[in-house]
């Protein structure tokens, strides 16, 4: 549910955090830290689950709202989005770590939080006149902003975390913070879906910008308990975008998670696409149409946190993480040969019509929430720091932008040949089937560490 998300830099987005979001690497604690520190553990990390909490909640009422503006516009604007997006993400990241290096992570914390809070406000009277803007010229803005909204706002609160906990009390806050983060990933579309049609779309900024405030006031007591208004690193997170991509090409392992990235998005995005140009068709009414992306984004999310809650820890466990990672592509063989056989109208299920681009969205990505990204987390985690972390960072943010943007840009030429809906799920269905092979070798790459019972358990 990243906030890639779709949403989402750090979204989705793309990340180490639940349903697709990053975290940063954790920070030791000096062994001769205050004897009472231990009783402040509780309450912070209290304020700390709320935060997060309050965070998902925030960009998942977005989500639907930059989402029907695509649903607007249609797939046809989306290789100009990404392409948008992928040069401002480029710009920003290093303008992030900088910021990040070279001031405190409150004071960061706090301008850029209320930055955010003042630019939710300043949208209200835009999506006021939506239809008189357009959906085109408003979403080459909104869709850029809100990813730059992921990026800011999840990565700077991990970044707060990384400062909070030592590499101990992280093995059991941190779980329990990605709980208040799955939980906020579900309340924010609900709340969506309840308010859109009554409120209107513009409403749901101020909802979005009062929650993410509540958020930054939870946290700032947070920082202040104890005492991370003064820490600064001496470097970005996770190194540049050059050494990243020089990890990612040296190591095997990292090779094949660029190109399944490459390819797992690149199956994600084309049913984005497709399902813009389904709601293009279906839905004239801005809140209609925002509502219908918030049943997809708590349908999508509700499998996530269930899959990652019972079907893949269980999985894991039994037969190790190479399964978990090559079953996501498998079934999206399956749905996508679906897809082309039957197009994307409705088709019955269990008694019920529903539209099979519905379905191939869902679980599409509900299984990369729910049991890609676990099982790819946990591979990267037999590698070596250093590789671990930039090669990381690159490929889920350099190389996923650049996937989404390749896509999308991909899809626009098919439409343009004359291809219909039947040929692109073939050839997205010969994709799943790559990516399925490209699953099972990143999971036993040479160059892995064994896997280890500790990390199995």
């Amino acid at each position: 549910m990243s906030l890639n998300g779709s949403g989402s830099a750090a979204s989705r987005r793309r990340s180490n955090g639940v349903l697709g979001l990053r975290q940063p690497q954790r920070t030791p604690r000096p062994v001769n830290e205050p004897a009472d520190a231990a009783q402040r553990r509780g309450p912070t990390l209290v304020l700390s689950v709320i935060g997060f909490f309050l965070v998902l909640t925030s960009y998942y009422v977005l989500r639907p709202v930059r989402d029907q503006l695509v649903g607007a516009a249609g797939s046809s604007s989306l290789p100009m989005f990404y392409a948008i997006v992928f040069v401002v993400m480029l710009a920003l990241t290093p303008v992030f770590g900088w910021l990040v290096s070279r001031f405190a992570r409150r004071k960061v914390l706090l301008c850029s939080y209320l930055f955010f809070v003042a630019c939710l406000v300043a949208f209200v009277p835009a999506f006021v006149a939506q239809d008189r803007i357009g959906a085109v010229a408003l979403g080459q803005v909104f869709f850029v902003w809100v990813s730059v909204f992921n990026l800011f706002v999840v990565s700077l609160f991990w970044s707060l975390m990384a400062d909070v906990f030592s590499s101990t009390e992280a093995r059991v806050a941190f779980p329990l913070i990605a709980f208040g983060g799955m939980a906020g990933a579900l309340l924010g579309p609900l709340l969506t879906r309840l308010l859109v049609v009554r409120l209107g779309v513009p409403s749901m900024l101020v909802v979005s910008a009062g929650t993410l405030a509540v958020a930054l006031g939870a946290l700032l007591v947070v920082s202040r308990r104890v005492g991370a208004n003064d820490r600064t690193d001496g470097a970005p997170l996770g190194g540049s975008m050059i050494e990243g991509a020089k990890a990612a090409v040296a190591q095997p392992f990292l090779r094949y998670m660029a190109l399944l990235m490459l390819l797992s998005d690149g199956i994600a995005t084309m049913a984005y696409a497709l399902m813009a140009d389904y709601t293009k068709a279906r839905f004239t009414d801005n809140a209609l149409r925002t509502a219908f992306y918030a049943d997809l984004d708590l349908w999508i999310n509700g499998l996530g946190a269930v899959l990652q809650l019972t079907v893949t820890p269980l999985l894991m466990r039994r037969f190790g993480t190479l399964w978990a990672l090559v079953v996501p592509s498998a079934v999206n063989v399956l749905l996508l040969s679906w897809l082309a056989i039957h197009g994307p109208g409705a088709a019955s299920l269990f008694g019920i019509a529903v539209p099979v681009i519905v379905v191939v969205q869902v679980v599409t990505r509900g299984m990369t929430f729910g049991m890609g990204k676990p099982a790819s987390d946990a591979l990267y985690t037999r590698m070596p720091r250093e590789a671990r972390y930039k090669g990381k960072n690159f490929i889920e943010t350099t190389v996923w932008r650049f996937g989404d943007l390749l896509v999308t840009s991909g899809l626009y030429g098919l439409h343009a040949i004359g291809v219909g809906i039947a040929g692109i799920g073939l050839i997205c269905a010969g994709l799943a089937a790559v990516a399925t092979d490209v699953a099972r070798r990143a999971a036993t790459s040479p160059d892995l560490e064994p896997e280890s019972d500790e990390r199995r358990a």
